[in-house]
């Protein structure tokens, strides 16, 4: 199974895969500062 684990907030979207089965994280990234000329993605 997978979970999918998100945080939201007003100008930021944070993410996290992970594989229950091992433990594993899969993935993550977000973005930062959405709406604003410096906006990043990671």
């Amino acid at each position: 199974m997978k979970i999918l684990v998100a945080n939201l907030g007003s100008t930021s979207f944070k993410y996290r895969l992970f594989d229950m089965a091992s433990g594993n994280q899969l993935a993550r990234g977000g973005v930062e500062r959405i709406g604003a000329a410096e906006s990043r993605a990671f």
